[in-house]
């Protein structure tokens, strides 16, 4: 199978998981029921996913795949750590409050067995959140904040980015975010952990 069709393949049997997830939650939505929304074969899922818990975690893994991306492409080129940060935070608050993450964080709520929570857990934050870490330590060493502990300062920046905006979202309490809000809010939250986190420098200079 060419490239090309089997991505476009994926993408629909993916599109099918996620509507009948919305639809029907995590436990009511089996593979034969994607296969057959995505007007695939039963075997084929199986062939490409092993099993509904590695179907949807690719799902988690692909809408958080632009993040990763960013961030993976940003270290490894060594691109200063502040660049990275401004680009990185309308991107990653788009994705925390868009439409896939929410619909995935709904049924993950419904879902009494919590896998579903797990694959978000293990796919989403835990793979992203190390790489803003790494982002974050390569900030500290170039003098832009400063912090004891890297785990607990992407905490704070996840706090300030995001804060209850998922959750609101989830309950729907809150629409969608237009762009502008999105690259608003980001920015702001940028400007405050750079408050938040002075350097030393930064310290001294203050109380001068």
């Amino acid at each position: 199978m060419r490239d090309e069709n089997k991505a476009a393949r994926k993408a629909r049997i993916e599109a099918a998981a996620l509507e009948l997830l919305a639809q029907n939650g995590y436990l009511a939505t089996s593979m034969l029921s994607v296969a057959k929304r995505a007007k695939a074969s039963n075997e084929t899922l199986y062939n490409w996913y092993g099993n509904k818990q590695g179907l949807f975690r690719s799902l988690v893994e692909a809408n958080a795949g632009e993040v990763k991306a960013l961030l993976e492409k940003d270290l490894a080129q060594d691109q200063p750590p502040e660049t990275t940060l401004k680009a990185l935070g309308p991107l990653l608050l788009g994705l925390l409050v868009g439409d896939k993450a929410i619909t995935l964080n709904r049924a993950a709520a419904a879902d009494p067995s919590g896998e579903l929570a797990r694959e978000l857990t293990q796919a989403g934050r835990g793979t992203v959140a190390p790489l803003i870490a790494d982002v974050f330590l390569k900030a500290r060493n170039a003098g832009v904040v400063d912090f004891e502990d890297a785990a607990q300062a992407v905490g704070l920046y996840l706090d300030l980015l995001v804060g209850d905006l998922q959750i609101r979202r989830v309950l729907g309490a809150v629409p969608q975010m237009e762009q502008s809000e999105i690259d608003n809010r980001a920015a702001v939250a940028l400007d405050n952990l750079r408050i938040l986190l002075k350097t030393t420098r930064d310290r001294k200079a203050g109380n001068a």
